[in-house]
């Protein structure tokens, strides 16, 4: 996947956070639990895209 692709699902990610952040009224718990949500799933899907997360599947203990 180019870089270019991953810099711009990013950029939108975080525009549609800040929408949501700003415009939706809601409560500070559920605004915080919907933020860290967003970034988890960001970073699993960054782990991914770069191959890291298929990788530490592979690990046995």
């Amino acid at each position: 996947m180019p870089l270019l692709t991953i810099l711009l699902v990013i950029i939108v990610v975080g525009v549609l956070l800040w929408l949501i952040n700003s415009f939706i009224p809601m409560d500070s718990k559920i605004k915080s639990i919907l933020n860290v949500v967003v970034v988890i799933i960001l970073i699993v899907w960054l782990l991914k895209v770069f191959g890291i997360f298929s990788s530490l599947m592979d690990i046995h203990i």
